[in-house]
């Protein structure tokens, strides 16, 4: 029973932890019924390293591994979002793409340093949709593929495990109100990516969002 135990674990790329909190506004359903087009925005990341590997990377190079992870999120959103619009769901509401996205905003000099200046509701006029998602993420070892080996030999990311936190949000655009707030702590193994680690988040949470509640 412990071998079967022990062979579970190592097949997950994701362990979810109890860290769980959810909100859902108790108007959700009734506005996403009038939603057509989202989009969804890079992740502001912290990537918490330990000492000595603080000392064996510059500035610059934490923080373009912390876009890496953010806009690594995002892509891996859009993704989820896509599979479950293939399978049938979402059928009436379109995704912006995140290149899309991320050059509507390069244009009105808006980038990962200083999208927080900004409201939700001011990006989602901006961008044109109808909800904005948007989220922080908090890890100990970064996850997006070309980060991680970049930079793994140089500070020596490599380990069995890392911790991460993600916090995501949705929000409407013709009044900015929270609409849904999840927020999740996870612990990853080797392999893991940010598909892993959206899919985790969302297996559970994707049943209480409302434009995917009752297609899961």
């Amino acid at each position: 029973m412990m071998k079967k135990i022990f062979l579970l674990l190592l097949c997950s790329p994701f362990l979810s932890l109890s860290q769980t909190s959810l909100y859902e506004n108790p108007d959700f359903d009734q506005i996403a019924q009038g939603h057509r087009i989202i989009a969804i925005v890079p992740f502001k990341t912290q990537v918490k390293l330990r000492p000595k590997q603080m000392k064996d990377m510059t500035d610059e190079q934490l923080d373009r591994l912390e876009r890496s992870e953010g806009e690594g999120i995002q892509s891996a959103m859009y993704s989820w979002f896509l599979k479950r619009k293939k399978r049938g769901s979402l059928q009436t509401l379109e995704l912006q793409d995140p290149r899309t996205t991320n050059a509507i905003l390069a244009k009105s000099d808006i980038d990962y340093d200083n999208i927080l200046e900004y409201t939700p509701q001011e990006l989602a006029n901006l961008l044109e949709v109808d909800a904005v998602i948007s989220g922080d993420y908090e890890t100990d070892k970064p996850m997006s593929e070309g980060a991680s080996v970049a930079l793994g030999l140089l500070v020596g990311f490599w380990g069995a495990t890392n911790n991460a936190i993600i916090n995501m949000s949705v929000h409407n655009a013709a009044d900015g109100v929270l609409l849904w707030n999840y927020n999740k702590k996870v612990r990853g193994s080797i392999g893991s990516s940010p598909d892993d680690l959206v899919n985790i988040l969302m297996r559970k949470a994707s049943r209480r969002l409302a434009y995917t509640k009752n297609s899961e």
